[in-house]
């Protein structure tokens, strides 16, 4: 019987994920487009900019440096949006889920749903922006885009929680940018991405409390062919720590949101 009802939750959440897709495919390029121009921007501006004077980062260019955090940010920005602003404008404006509830499909498989498409969604991103930058020589390691995909979804997953939860509290769409200005932004530009954090203390202890960072941290490793085994295992058992954590929170809290 409970195979029975595992078996009904995962076909369910499956049909969730499917819907997204049917109506992210109808505007695909507008879709994708910020998702990717954005850190190609970056790079193009500060990797390519800044690398004559900041020289080389432990053997690499600025660039290169610069490359896997990109790829961590394209799993990053993909996952929030979608949990975020995508959410709740399915649930709030073109009330999705209330139909949806009206069916054999509950709140358990709207939410982990949710977290299917959007691990696709990143994951799919990622290996998109790491195949480009595999072209223009920014990736050593030709093997890390096979990992591309399966880090990317990880990542979006505590990602895509945080989204979900800030979906559920806020009480108008204009409070996401308070979200992204004290949550998002400060993880994005204090994990790694964009210097190294050797020799500051008191910043490396602070990130360890983010799952942006631990994705880049796994990105790099496998960009850089850099692979350490235990520090491997941590960044990724840290990952899944976090998604169990925030993706409970985030059920809790959309659970009564939308029961209410």
């Amino acid at each position: 019987m409970k195979m029975n009802s595992l078996i009904t939750t995962a076909r369910l959440s499956w049909h969730v994920a499917v819907r997204n897709w049917v109506v992210y495919r109808k505007d695909f390029i507008a879709n994708i487009s910020p998702t990717l121009a954005d850190p190609a921007l970056v790079l193009a501006s500060l990797g390519v900019g800044l690398s004559p004077f900041i020289g080389h980062i432990g053997g690499r260019t600025y660039a290169e440096f610069l490359a896997p955090g990109m790829v961590a940010t394209t799993a990053l920005f993909t996952a929030f949006f979608e949990c975020s602003y995508g959410f709740y404008i399915r649930m709030t404006f073109e009330s999705v889920f209330k139909a949806m509830l009206t069916t054999a499909i509950g709140v358990p498989d709207i939410v982990i749903g949710e977290f299917i498409w959007v691990a696709i969604r990143a994951g799919l991103m990622a290996t998109g922006s790491g195949l480009v930058l595999l072209a223009l020589g920014l990736v050593p390691n030709l093997w890390a885009c096979l990992l591309f995909p399966f880090i990317g979804g990880l990542l979006a997953l505590p990602c895509g929680a945080i989204g979900l939860l800030s979906a559920s509290l806020v009480r108008n769409i204009n409070q996401f940018q308070t979200v992204y200005s004290f949550v998002i932004a400060p993880i994005y530009y204090l994990s790694g991405v964009f210097f190294p954090l050797t020799g500051l203390s008191w910043l490396s202890v602070l990130v360890q409390f983010s799952p942006f960072y631990h994705g880049v941290r796994l990105l790099q490793m496998s960009s850089w062919g850099e692979w350490n085994w235990v520090e491997g295992l941590s960044h990724l058992a840290a990952l899944l720590a976090f998604t169990i954590a925030l993706g409970w929170l985030s059920f809790l809290q959309v659970r009564r949101k939308l029961i209410l």
